[in-house]
């Protein structure tokens, strides 16, 4: 009996046909064992992550579904399971919705101040010779690293209606800036402003150095001015790196606790400076209601995590594009 003998593609020797079956699948073994070995890397931290995000996020939403007050936590009254009555009675607070609307207009005014002064500066970093250049990093990573405790007490004696050099400055007298509702935010913007421009202006200040000094030129001898050549050729040459400063600005921002909360004595007189954290945090632990401290914290979550799940997309999209 004859056997007859493989098929032989045109360009393609005898030995290698009989061999490509093999050849592909060894690289498929390969492309199987390549595609796991990122995740063994991965695993540990993946393992540490989970206990301390997973876990917590877990317990969040499970408080969240029941009527959990002071008596639930010391023991002497079980839980009593609510499901969603949390939410419809969050959902159904005036309050609420003025918290979260004062939230989201405070967030933005705090992302486009800091965009703003980030921005400008890391051009002045452009313009500047190198020793101011280096006086004013060193300064910008001083308020980045003074922690947010100390950053708000600073300001509050700065602002202070006795002994504020701020006040007597501008010759407002004892003059209070956290008793009216608008001033209050306005000083805190103030703090949110001073620590997180840092971030902005520095990674603004990269990319400019990226841009080659041929464009500017260019622009320059056009007759562009400053503003002109920012907003025509740095502007756009620079934006997935300016949609990544401003969705970062966002989550921080929206998520704020510490400079409301000391600046403003847990949130202003009667409540008026409210933000969500703080008022997840009075909802929780100054009136013992756990469960509908919980709910907000979980819109809070499902907020931030749209927010992060467009970051992600715009990182992919910028990776694809270089």
């Amino acid at each position: 009996m004859t056997t007859a003998a493989p098929t032989v593609r045109a360009g393609r020797s005898p030995r290698e046909a009989v061999d490509a079956p093999g050849r592909r699948t060894a690289r498929g073994a390969a492309r199987r064992t390549g595609g796991r070995t990122p995740w063994l890397y991965l695993a540990p931290a993946l393992v540490v992550l989970g206990g301390l995000l997973v876990y917590p996020i877990y317990q969040l939403g499970l408080i969240s579904l029941f009527q959990y007050t002071q008596a639930q936590v010391s023991g002497g009254e079980p839980a009593t399971f609510e499901g969603f009555g949390n939410y419809t009675e969050l959902f159904g607070d005036p309050r609420f919705w003025q918290v979260l609307l004062a939230t989201v207009l405070f967030a933005a005014a705090c992302v486009v101040s800091t965009l703003a002064v980030g921005c400008a500066l890391a051009v002045l970093l452009t313009r500047v010779r190198a020793l101011p250049r280096l006086a004013l990093m060193l300064a910008a990573l001083g308020a980045w690293a003074t922690p947010a405790v100390t950053g708000s007490t600073v300001w509050l004696f700065l602002f202070d209606p006795d002994f504020g050099p701020v006040n007597r400055m501008l010759g407002l007298g004892d003059h209070s800036w956290t008793y009216g509702r608008i001033s209050a935010f306005f000083l805190v913007l103030l703090e949110v402003v001073w620590c997180s421009f840092p971030f902005v202006m520095v990674t603004v200040y990269a990319g400019i150095r990226a841009v080659p000094g041929e464009v500017l030129e260019a622009a320059s001898l056009d007759g562009a001015s400053q503003w002109r050549i920012w907003r025509s050729v740095l502007a756009p040459m620079l934006r997935p790196i300016l949609v990544v400063v401003t969705i970062q600005s966002v989550i921080w921002d929206f998520k704020v606790f510490t400079q409301i909360y000391v600046m403003t004595g847990g949130g202003g007189i009667a409540g008026q400076n409210l933000v969500l954290n703080v008022y997840a945090y009075q909802q929780a632990f100054a009136s013992s209601q756990y469960g509908l401290g919980s709910a907000i914290g979980v819109v809070m979550l499902l907020i931030l995590l749209a927010v992060t799940l467009v970051y992600l997309r715009l990182l992919r999209r910028q990776g694809e594009e270089l």
